[in-house]
């Protein structure tokens, strides 16, 4: 047995764990279990009594150098592959605000990343997957066994184990990105801004979500090119590292707000255009080594939220108001626009936007979290599964009105009977 938990900390759970190191032993394991990557979901979706580590499913496969397709196991991390494949040209279609990540946790959350209003989300630009359902291998893609594909996509390792994957690199000429970052002063000017650059490749804003009046909203807008010209150079390691759990104290609304002021302060200009390696602009936080330690030792949560473009305005307003009021600050709030969904039966993201709120796990917190999902369902929003760890079942099932196509899936190829999460459970799954 092992203790386990999230990239969040909570819950910590007692787990009996397996590593397969090949198919042959993946198909001898018996029992309801979940798989699990790297662990950097928020929540309790990859914690299970029992767990199956993708750890050695590490191999790559094949490249074509003409089409950008990479075929590998699941257990290849994002991070091996900028490692392997930035130097030679080529680059994630789609990535989430974090490098270490598997793949088979890519296509379990169908993450997505500054891009998914041009360019979708990780899934989209998969053709091809091997999930293991008990003892039996399916092929699945967008034109075969067309059902579990769109159900594994998204699907939180529900429908299997993803043993490997094939998908697209993107080609870039430089591993630079030509960033410009604009100062807005409220909410309404952000959005604004959003939809003035609605073509630019990548886009992003920080928010200050304890600005009150009429600063209600002031943000940062991120947005980015890859670089034309400049050196093909991978990576660095971070040097920094939060050795222990930080005192929990440290971090509360007056250090929250002395953090926010000086961020939004620190750029005097209205707009600044610089170039920056990918690394600072796409995974800022993967500098730090255990940077979630700093929430201290009863762990954080991430709120995460999309509600429709028509209600964009008025709903982040009314979300934005009741956090503000309520003093409880997110130490990072991050707001993405989306493009319109896919067809995967359990993809979170809709034609909207998306705010993501870091909150350290406390009673009041939960309290607020409750009213916020009041607002979120008014709207008709949801929240992504792989951040979450307190959804309830009826906020589950009626937002993600596919939820009953999915279960079926599940149910016609066994996979209900062999693959379980403690968040799979409390939904309702």
């Amino acid at each position: 047995m092992e203790k386990l938990t999230s990239w969040g900390k909570s819950p910590i759970i007692e787990c009996e764990v397996s590593s397969p190191c090949s198919k042959n032993e993946l198909q001898s394991l018996k029992g309801p279990a979940i798989a699990r990557g790297l662990g950097r979901s928020y929540g309790d979706s990859a914690l299970y009594t029992r767990v199956i580590r993708s750890g050695q499913f590490q191999r790559f496969i094949s490249f074509d150098q003409e089409t950008g397709l990479l075929r590998c196991e699941s257990g290849v991390t994002l991070d091996d592959i900028l490692d392997t494949f930035v130097p030679k040209g080529w680059f994630l279609s789609v990535t989430p605000g974090t490098k270490f990540v598997s793949v088979g946790g890519a296509i379990a959350s169908d993450v997505h990343g500054k891009n998914h209003h041009i360019e979708g989300t990780f899934c989209d630009h998969v053709t091809s997957l091997s999930l293991m359902i008990d003892d039996k291998e399916y092929i699945c893609s967008p034109d075969v066994n067309s059902d579990l594909f769109r159900a594994t996509c998204g699907g939180m390792g529900l429908t299997g184990v993803i043993t490997e994957a094939t998908f697209r690199l993107k080609p870039i000429a430089s591993s630079f990105i030509e960033q410009k970052v604009i100062k807005a002063k409220d909410l309404k000017t952000v959005l604004r801004l959003f939809e003035e650059y609605e073509e630019s490749t990548y886009s992003v804003a920080w928010i200050d979500c304890l600005s009150t009046g009429e600063h209600l909203g002031r943000s940062l807008l991120m947005l980015g090119e890859h670089a034309n010209d400049g050196r093909l150079s991978t990576h660095k390691r971070g040097l920094l590292n939060v050795p222990c759990n930080m005192p929990s104290f440290l971090l509360n609304k007056f250090t929250i707000q002395a953090f926010n002021h000086a961020y939004y302060s620190k750029q005097l200009k209205q707009e600044v255009n610089e170039t920056v390696h990918y690394d600072s602009f796409f995974y800022p936080l993967d500098s730090i080594h255990n940077w979630n330690r700093m929430y201290g030792k009863d762990g954080f949560t991430q709120y995460q939220f999309v509600i429709p473009k028509t209600a964009g305005l008025q709903g982040l307003t009314e979300i934005l108001k009741t956090i503000a009021e309520s003093k409880q600050g997110s130490f990072l709030a991050v707001l993405k626009v989306f493009g319109k969904e896919n067809s995967n039966l359990l993809s979170f993201p809709i034609e909207g936007y998306t705010l993501a709120l870091d909150f350290k796990l406390t009673r009041k917190v939960c309290s607020l979290l409750e009213q916020l999902d009041v607002v979120v369902k008014k709207y008709k929003g949801r929240l992504y599964l792989s951040k979450d760890v307190r959804m309830s079942e009826d906020m589950f099932k009626s937002s993600y009105s596919n939820w009953e196509d999915f279960q079926n899936i599940r149910k016609r190829y066994a996979a209900n009977l062999h693959y379980h999460s403690i968040q799979s459970n409390r939904i309702g799954l």
